[in-house]
């Protein structure tokens, strides 16, 4: 996720502590399935878990934090956020799939966010090639929380870790310490939903997601994945590794996961690049922006 992260230490109210009961409960039937552990503080949920050898580690198993102090996202960026406003957990699973396709699954991770959040009364959320949960209506377009899967061959199986991101409730001064806009849970649900209600959601969203993935891939979850994209239809101008700028309308995602991408010369598939900016094909030019 473009925003695991560094933790900027607060003093505790003592509210809406993370509780792995409570996250088990939130889970429902599926809870028997995973191993669920909450701690204090760790240097990230992803770190923490792809360390672990395979034999200390279940098939499945969920690690929750209350700060993260060197957590980091896609590209080696940081996320910030101070103890009690922002959600950050890991699920690890062994995955049956190909490593090489296992690109798709943070594609099919944020299916499983957006559904679980939609489902707890945020419905203004739409998702962003490859890994982030952005706002939409009146905050379009501001950065809700971001996914990042890391993967790991541990003897004859692949070992996929999927990080999840959201900023729960409003940190000050985070928006201009990014520069960026953020969008926080609590602004699009009135109550915000307890931390462990939304982490146990999107875990069981997660998990149906995943056996879904491992079946069959990102092609059952594409379509689903399409009508959440918040660039969809949208003029983009996306960085390229190489730091090149390339614009076009995107064309839906392969099977891998590639952001295909409409240009003048053609169709590309995209998959490692950044999204820069995007407008309505036929509506004002953001600032800076190429044609």
């Amino acid at each position: 996720m473009n925003m695991p992260a560094a933790g900027i230490d607060q003093p505790d109210t003592g509210v809406d502590r993370l509780d792995a009961g409570a996250i088990a409960a939130a889970l429902g039937p599926r809870a028997h399935e995973i191993e669920i552990e909450v701690v204090e503080s760790c240097r990230s949920t992803n770190t923490a878990l792809l360390d672990r050898p395979a034999e200390e580690v279940p098939r499945l198993h969920l690690l929750a934090a209350e700060i993260q102090t060197a957590g980091r996202g896609r590209h080696g960026r940081r996320w910030y956020g101070a103890r009690g406003t922002a959600i950050t957990f890991s699920v690890r699973r062994r995955m049956r799939r190909p490593l090489r396709e296992l690109g798709g699954a943070s594609l099919a991770a944020g299916v499983a966010a957006a559904r679980a959040l939609r489902a707890l009364g945020a419905s203004d959320i739409a998702l962003k090639w490859p890994n982030d949960l952005l706002a939409t209506g009146r905050n379009a377009g501001a950065k809700l929380g971001g996914i990042l899967i890391e993967t790991r061959v541990q003897g004859k199986a692949a070992v996929a870790v999927i990080g999840v991101g959201v900023n729960w409730r409003a940190m000050p001064g985070l928006a201009s310490r990014l520069r960026r806009r953020i969008a926080v849970l609590e602004e699009l649900v009135r109550p915000v939903p307890p931390r462990n209600l939304v982490i146990g959601r999107i875990a069981a969203e997660l998990l149906d997601v995943l056996d879904s993935f491992d079946a069959s891939g990102l092609a059952a979850l594409r379509e689903e994945w399409e009508a959440l994209h918040a660039h969809a239809g949208k003029r983009i101008r996306v960085r390229l590794a190489d730091g090149s700028v390339l614009a076009g309308v995107p064309a839906g995602i392969a099977d891998d996961g590639a952001l295909r991408l409409r240009t003048r010369s053609g169709v590309r598939a995209l998959h490692s690049a950044r999204v820069v900016s995007a407008r309505a094909e036929n509506g004002p030019r953001p600032p800076g922006s190429a044609a």
